[in-house]
């Protein structure tokens, strides 16, 4: 769809249309032929009035909402971010060479209607200002082959909320026939701790399926078999499966039930049940001041230390410079430090090595700088006995080129040579090599709403960049611990914007993960969830640490809300996951700092 802003309709005074109908009738054998025209019009949109929630909307940024409405009980409200226009579409099945007349009632500035695939000439209508609402009317012919239109409202960047209603498409309807019967016999196959294969028998008219977990609708298919991924162990879930075609979705099957297995632990080498991460400031001094390794308090389980960091940003070549004596006067030497690993890994810590940081942009645009990269890392792993490696890539150094748009098979070199180096990295060191990653908001749950560079282009080809190392790593990642800090607003699961500041935006952001969402909105292209005991939740030691400090009362309400479904507030979770590993903060220095005030509330939440 053109992006720029459509010229208004023509349209014709009423009174000249009203005087050709009646002229028209007024001739022998026309008024039959009118009738009969009619009579074979319909209202092809289904769930004009939003009555039904989004159903047969796909929305970007969309909700529906109880006031205002234009009629009935029910509207939708769609709000553009500064790289969403905040559309919503609705694929509908018309007849080639026919006249349709779309029109729909809407608010706000900036509001368009419009049609695309017409075979003919697409069309849109806009409203600048609608402080009240107002009806939007415009019409097309459908071209010779044309058997299906795509019609969608959508606001302007950056103008605020935009509501629609009532939204119709009357012309002659399509042969869509029926949507198909539920499916029957569906059943569970291997089960294992992270997944449940699942059949069904096919039904007659179906061209897909949907396959719902918990009620949640996790993944489409062609066929008759699917296997739902991402599941903790030892738990209990829900299955059920829908059919699909042209005409819509059936009703959901019956349910079936099955209990993944204990699972050996997988992804997680060493780690206690439930673990406290941090990141320890080792190549440079600010105001927290330096910690020696040794005098990290038994309490942190995962210690990063920060950071490794590339001579250029796309040479790959990773060095870690430990921070000199004239900035940190009280730095032990390399012998001690060597020491003090070994003593942690004897008392069951994890030590690692993280990589990138605020000022570590690393882009491993060839091949050549994938192989020096892993060389690099390995040897700074070697030389200090570290038990793995945490990815902290953060500014520029992950973007999707603009054709790059499924996270499944991504293609651009900074991704595709990432995923490699690691997957070779974890080969070479085996099943207990430590695998962690702390992007922020923007490059994993924004992808939600946002994905590259867009359908249309314009958005920041950071978003959702990391997704497709996640999924690809996923079965040899060991923690993904997202920085819930120095954040945006993040669109969560409910459609709502939420923001630091409190529980509400860590439970927010942690069910996307442990749920799995459709990314850029694409209910076809659903990212699967984490295993629980893959995630820990990001957070600032200190309200000197970063942006988005909460405090432990705050911490305690998150953890209660995740783990047990308890003090949850106004964000509803779509599960209950007493296996969430844990907890990280940047950074142990700025705990230290405020009194060890994040280790302790850890200490005493999960004792």
């Amino acid at each position: 769809m053109d992006r720029a802003r459509p010229a208004r309709s023509a349209r014709r005074p009423r009174s000249v249309l009203a005087l050709l109908t009646a002229a028209l009738l007024a001739v022998p054998g026309i008024t039959a032929l009118s009738s009969a025209a009619v009579a074979a019009d319909a209202d092809l949109v289904r769930n004009g009035g939003f009555e039904s929630g989004l159903d047969n909307w796909s929305c970007t940024a969309g909700k529906t909402v109880g006031s205002p409405v234009h009629g009935g009980s029910a509207a939708l409200q769609a709000t553009p971010a500064g790289s969403d226009n905040a559309q919503c579409t609705q694929t509908v099945t018309v007849q080639p060479n026919a006249q349709y007349t779309l029109s729909g009632w809407v608010r706000g500035s900036y509001v368009y209607l419009g049609a695309n695939g017409t075979g003919t000439t697409d069309v849109s209508t806009w409203t600048q200002s609608a402080p009240d609402w107002q009806k939007l009317t415009t019409t097309f012919t459908t071209g010779a082959a044309t058997t299906k239109v795509t019609l969608y409202t959508h606001g302007w960047y950056g103008t605020g909320a935009y509501y629609a209603d009532d939204v119709s498409l009357v012309g002659p309807g399509g042969s869509t026939g029926q949507p198909p019967a539920p499916p029957t016999g569906l059943g569970t196959g291997t089960v294992t701790s992270s997944s449940v294969a699942l059949s069904w028998s096919a039904v007659t008219g179906a061209t897909g399926y949907a396959v719902y977990r918990d009620g949640v609708k996790t993944q489409t298919v062609t066929g008759t078999s699917a296997t739902v991924s991402g599941l903790a162990a030892s738990t209990a879930y829900s299955f059920q499966v829908t059919a699909t075609n042209d005409a819509g979705e059936s009703a959901k099957s019956a349910a079936v039930t099955a209990t993944t297995s204990a699972g050996t632990g997988g992804g997680s080498p060493g780690l206690p049940a439930h673990a406290l991460v941090g990141y320890l400031h080792t190549t440079f001094a600010n105001g927290s001041g330096y910690t020696r390794l040794a005098d990290v308090p038994d309490s942190w389980d995962v210690i990063d230390l920060a950071f490794g960091e590339p001579t250029s940003v796309t040479s790959g070549d990773i060095r870690f410079n430990r921070c000199p004596v004239t900035e940190c006067p009280n730095v032990e030497s390399d012998a001690d430090f060597k020491a003090a690993i070994k003593a942690k890994q004897a008392a069951g810590k994890k030590v690692l090595i993280s990589i990138g940081g605020q000022n570590g942009q690393v882009q491993l645009t060839t091949t050549a700088a994938r192989d020096t990269f892993v060389s690099s890392v390995s040897k700074i792993i070697d030389d200090y006995g570290l038990d793995g490696l945490d990815i902290d890539f953060e500014g520029h150094s992950l973007s999707l080129n603009a054709n790059d748009t499924d996270f499944r098979n991504p293609t651009t070199p900074v991704i595709v040579n990432l995923i490699s180096a690691l997957k070779t990295l974890k080969a070479r060191y085996g099943t207990k090599f430590v695998l962690t990653m702390a992007p922020e908001t923007f490059f994993v749950q924004n992808g939600y709403q946002f994905y590259g560079t867009g359908k249309w282009g314009g958005q920041d080809p950071r978003c959702g960049a990391y997704l497709p190392v996640i999924h690809a790593l996923r079965d040899d990642l060991t923690l993904l611990h997202v920085q819930d800090y120095n954040s945006g607003p993040i669109m969560g699961l409910d459609n709502q914007y939420h923001s630091m500041g409190g529980a509400d935006f860590h439970i927010a952001m942690t069910d996307m993960l442990l749920t799995g969402f459709p990314v850029a909105g694409d209910a076809n292209n659903v990212f699967p969830p984490l295993r629980p005991d893959q995630v820990a939740i990001g957070m600032p030691a200190s309200t000197n640490a970063g942006n988005g400090y909460v405090s432990p009362a705050e911490v305690t309400k998150t953890l209660d809300c995740l783990t047990k479904r308890t003090n949850c507030g106004l964000y509803a979770t779509h599960g209950t996951w007493p296996a969430l590993r844990g907890l990280m903060t940047w950074s142990v220095n700025w705990d230290r700092y405020a009194n060890w005030e994040f280790e302790k509330n850890f200490d005493a939440y999960f004792g």
